[in-house]
């Protein structure tokens, strides 16, 4: 099992910190990939290392993506790289799991379409112009996709990805 968390600077601290903790703490390796190498930094000032780019990753060594919020995710989505490496997971059809603004990502991959999801209540309206069946609920799962609102629904979050990745 390996863990890619893909963000960028003012990402939601604690939609990183947590699973980036836990998996650490549950010895999973977890990457956390970036558009370029340096440190990037949360909202409220949690700094993070990145080596690897999002030039650099290579899908197949990976078995879950995690997509944090904040406003990270309004640039990330605007990234051609960032998208198909979205898109590449779902194909392969392992687990996503995105939190807040993180769905924004999901919505311009264009993989939202048909499906259950939920998302920070500012972007909902976008998610259902996407085709999406949202819901106002603390975890949403559909299939290898997983979605939650916001930082305080962060042990759902936790608990649904931890059920994912041990089926």
């Amino acid at each position: 099992m390996r863990a890619l968390i893909i963000t960028a600077d003012n990402f939601e601290d604690s939609e990183l910190q947590v699973p980036l903790d836990q998996f650490q703490h549950e010895g999973i390796p977890t990457d956390v990939a970036s558009l370029q190498r340096g440190k990037i930094q949360g909202k409220h000032g949690y700094v993070v290392d990145i080596d690897l780019t999002v030039d650099d990753i290579d899908v197949t060594m990976y078995d879950l993506l995690i997509l944090p919020g904040g406003r990270a995710p309004a640039r990330l989505r605007k990234d051609p790289t960032v998208l198909e490496v979205v898109r590449a997971f779902i194909v392969a059809g392992k687990p996503i799991a995105a939190i807040c603004h993180g769905p924004q990502i999901l919505i311009s991959a264009g993989v939202l379409r048909g499906r259950t999801a939920t998302c920070y209540q500012s972007v909902a309206a976008e998610m259902k112009q996407a085709g999406t069946h949202y819901v106002d609920k603390k975890v949403v799962v559909d299939g290898n996709l997983i979605t939650s609102r916001k930082p305080t629904d962060l042990p759902a979050f936790m608990r649904a990805i931890k059920q994912q990745i041990s089926n």
